[in-house]
């Protein structure tokens, strides 16, 4: 069972955090605890730091394997300078670094076929350079999938996607892949 948290809620905020936040909160309210509490109370005041303890934990956990921000914005960078078939091809060894089996498509909805373990996914990529994506394209591949009775698919982009087309992605199970995710993916291929 998924726990559902507010997006805005002050764990949640901590979760997209650099770990270190949640660290320093629980140094803060520890030092806090022993200046200000009676000796008694003391540990009270320490247990209270727990749950920032356990996000922090998390957090870590999370951002444990991802890339710097100056790797993604190099990476990122590299990729908005790369032609079409540049771009495909550091994709398909990011894929087959993952262990799936690629294939190019030349159909308008998807540009890869990804094969593993006998599923199938299709990858949308050829609009990663646009500045923001819509539906239009989204629908596009959602199409294609149910055609092609793939198990998932994934839209690529390196701009913003609508808050209609990341609604849109939601509802039929698309996975968006920018930013970290996108810079991650590609960084997996060079290693």
């Amino acid at each position: 069972m998924k726990l559902k948290m507010a997006k805005n809620s002050l764990f949640a905020v901590l979760l997209r955090s650099p770990w270190w936040v949640s660290m320093l909160l629980v140094l803060v309210f520890g030092l806090l605890s022993f200046a200000l509490l009676p000796k008694a109370y003391i540990p009270f005041g320490l247990l209270g730091t727990l749950p920032f303890l356990v996000i922090g934990v998390i957090a870590a956990s999370r951002q444990w394997d991802l890339p710097s921000s100056a790797a993604v914005a190099d990476t990122l960078a590299k990729a908005t300078a790369m032609p079409w078939r540049d771009f495909a091809d550091a994709l398909d060894a990011a894929y087959r670094a993952k262990g799936y089996t690629v294939a190019r498509l030349n159909g308008k909805a998807a540009d890869l076929q990804l094969s593993k373990d006998g599923q199938t996914t299709l990858v949308a990529a050829k609009r990663w350079k646009a500045a923001n994506h819509g539906v239009e394209a989204l629908r596009e591949l959602a199409a294609a999938k149910e055609n092609q009775s793939a198990a998932a698919c994934t839209y690529i982009s390196i701009g913003g996607v609508t808050d209609t087309a990341q609604q849109f992605a939601k509802t039929q199970g698309i996975a968006l892949v920018a930013d970290v995710a996108l810079a991650q993916l590609l960084l997996q291929a060079a290693k």
